[in-house]
């Protein structure tokens, strides 16, 4: 890529993200060290149907910040700026209190991880810092970092979560932090618990990360993304800020370009079982899609 056409990407990869972003009163990132964990769970919200939005994929809670998905596919759900939706029959519905989730990863069927404000009315201090959900999110804990952390971005591996709160940090079971000695500001993370590679999207480029955040490498070959999830340990995929759509069979060393979005997203995730397609879901300005062939053609959620 040449140096003009490299520097109109990051202009556009810093349009999109002024897009994706979410401004909430409140403190934002802040402190040395984030340890200690407190109490004290969220009831679940009201079940309804979601906001109107596009007829085929309505886009709930007004904003999209992060999608989880089940390797089988039959369970996603929505984290929002109004809480979490559970958008596994094709119509969000809110299963949560309506705070404003960040960094929203995990599995559906097991933990899911979140980061955010509260929503209008709590006396839960702000940021929330690190949040955990044990019953498909429908309510949550604080694990750490209450009052202290706002992470917009967060992965899962193997060896524990990767977060990004102005600080990129590790740790091995969400309870207290290791700020990483690297040059990297994620826009987006990416990780899967089978593995230990991250994939962080940036200004400068993808990097990448081969144990859990602690060590950080260029991709210098691969497009400027915007979003990077992996589908499984080796299996991933990529939307550029115009809404391209990249694949990788090798963790995220090399891409393909394979399809595109028709839209700018603001969110996106991919889970595939063993020796099975890879599924993409995707939030993009238009509303909520989905492809069933590694992100090569999309449709309207549940249309």
């Amino acid at each position: 890529m040449s140096r003009r056409r490299a520097a109109g990407a990051a202009l556009a990869l810093a349009a999109a993200l002024a897009v994706t972003g979410c401004s909430a009163g409140g403190n934002g990132a802040g402190g040395n060290s984030a340890d200690g964990a407190s109490t004290g769970g969220h009831s679940a919200g009201t079940g309804g149907p979601a906001a109107p939005g596009n007829a085929a994929s309505a886009i709930p809670g007004g904003h999209v910040h992060g999608l989880a998905a089940s390797a089988d596919g039959e369970r996603l759900l929505v984290a929002t700026h109004e809480g979490v939706f559970d958008a596994s029959s094709g119509a969000p519905e809110l299963i949560s209190d309506p705070d404003d989730f960040m960094g929203f990863v995990g599995d559906p069927d097991g933990t899911l991880w979140a980061s955010g404000h509260p929503g209008h009315g709590s006396d839960r201090p702000n940021p929330v810092g690190l949040v955990r959900s044990e019953d498909g999110g429908r309510t949550w804990t604080t694990a750490s970092s209450e009052g202290v952390s706002d992470f917009h971005s967060l992965a899962v591996t193997e060896a524990g979560l990767v977060g990004f709160d102005g600080r990129l940090l590790r740790t091995p079971t969400g309870e207290s932090w290791t700020e990483v000695d690297a040059d990297v500001r994620p826009a987006m993370l990416g990780g899967h618990p089978s593995t230990k590679t991250v994939l962080a999207t940036t200004e400068k480029g993808l990097f990448t990360s081969p144990d859990g955040g602690a060590r950080w490498f260029a991709v210098p070959s691969a497009p400027l993304l915007q979003f990077a999830a992996l589908a499984d340990a080796e299996r991933a995929v990529g939307v550029t800020p115009d809404g391209v759509v990249y694949s990788s069979a090798d963790a995220g060393v090399s891409w393909t370009r394979v399809g595109e979005l028709g839209s700018r997203a603001t969110a996106l995730t991919a889970a595939a079982e063993p020796g099975g397609p890879v599924r993409v879901w995707a939030a993009t300005l238009d509303g909520l899609v989905e492809s069933a062939d590694g992100g090569a053609t999309f449709a309207p959620l549940g249309g």
